[in-house]
């Protein structure tokens, strides 16, 4: 397992008890100490409960990219039954980035997209670490309406650093493909919950997750952009991520306070890579939970209730809020007289502009 900088001292916990579990690999040990077992546990579970109950957002962004965090393709088999996966856009090619399929969840017929970043370094270079090209979201955009036709829930497994920035992508039109998916999440007539399991990137993440429901694990991040991003813009200095990750508020518990998810599925102790499993259990009870609520409403009922949530957004701004603009303003004033080389002349040609077309 991977341990983070946070965790050092479970390492050492971890490696006590594979030990005493494990005697017969230690000369002279034949039996196994149940109670030396059960006092290492409890010293593991509370050290895990000490770091995971205090998690700032720069350290919750590490849980979130964990190597060892289930992905979507773990998820889709061991949440669903009879999954068939389906390629291609009909109009370039296949983006391994997407797993999509229709699947039953129970006995419910549903359209499932989950992003996947791949779990070593063969299945992450063949699923570009979860970055999504045109393709892939004009896939999703096919099968999400085959899935209104025939009145199938959409579910949708949100996991990427964003989309992809490729010279190829962007001529095949990456902004259009993005902004037709969000479009297309906004007007089908079916229910959309989207579950971000890892990392939420950007317009690559909003793409699938404009949904009726967005619902988060514990230890999960949502931002328009990477920590790293936001600080080497405002700060010119990628080092400051902490302070990016703190300030944008990024964390399911944040966002959620701010309305713009809906629900955070609690992980299993130490976070979803210790316990696949129960985190499997979790999601797969918030899924039936919520997707249960849309079963007596109308189409035009679930498309005006998706459209008013996002019109909702930021109709309320918290302190928080005010906070992060005031330190916007801060550093973008400061960035400002750090370079007058280039503001002053910027601000000369934009007063030469304004005189010209006055005369």
């Amino acid at each position: 397992m991977q341990y983070l900088d946070f965790e050092k001292e479970l390492e050492g916990l971890d490696a006590q008890i594979e030990g005493l579990k494990n005697p017969f690999e230690n000369s002279g040990l034949s039996s196994l100490n149940s109670n030396e077992i059960q006092k290492t546990q409890f010293a593991i579970d509370k050290k895990i409960n000490e770091i995971y109950l205090n998690l700032d957002g720069w350290q919750k962004t590490k849980v979130a990219r964990h190597n060892d965090r289930p992905r979507s393709e773990f998820y889709i088999k061991n949440i669903f039954s009879n999954f068939q996966p389906i390629s291609g856009d009909r109009l370039f090619g296949e983006d391994e980035a997407i797993i999509a399929g229709f699947a039953k969840l129970n006995d419910q017929s549903v359209l499932v997209l989950g992003q996947e970043k791949g779990s070593d370094t063969e299945s992450r270079l063949k699923r570009n670490f979860g970055m999504m090209r045109p393709e892939g979201y004009r896939k999703c955009i096919r099968l999400m309406k085959l899935a209104e036709k025939f009145k199938i829930p959409v579910i949708t497994f949100i996991d990427t650093p964003g989309a992809y920035p490729g010279k190829g992508a962007e001529e095949r039109g990456q902004a259009e493909a993005i902004a037709k998916s969000i479009e297309c999440c906004l007007s089908i007539s079916q229910p959309i919950i989207s579950v971000v399991i890892g990392e939420g990137g950007s317009g690559g993440a909003i793409a699938l997750a404009t949904s009726n429901k967005v619902l988060m694990l514990e230890h999960a991040i949502y931002s328009v952009i990477s920590p790293e991003g936001c600080a080497s813009i405002l700060w010119k200095d990628a080092s400051k991520s902490k302070e990016a990750a703190e300030s944008m508020q990024i964390t399911a518990q944040s966002l959620f306070k701010n309305e713009i998810i809906d629900e955070v599925i609690k992980e299993p102790l130490g976070g979803a890579h210790r316990n696949p499993e129960q985190a499997v259990s979790f999601v797969k009870q918030a899924l039936v939970r919520n997707l249960e609520a849309f079963a007596n409403k109308d189409s035009t009922d679930i498309i005006e209730e998706r459209k008013n949530k996002f019109l909702s957004i930021g109709s309320k701004l918290p302190e928080e809020t005010d906070i992060f603009n005031e330190n916007i303003f801060k550093f973008s004033k400061q960035n400002v007289f750090n370079n007058k080389k280039i503001i002053i002349p910027l601000v000369l040609f934009v007063l030469g502009i304004i005189i010209w077309l006055l005369y």
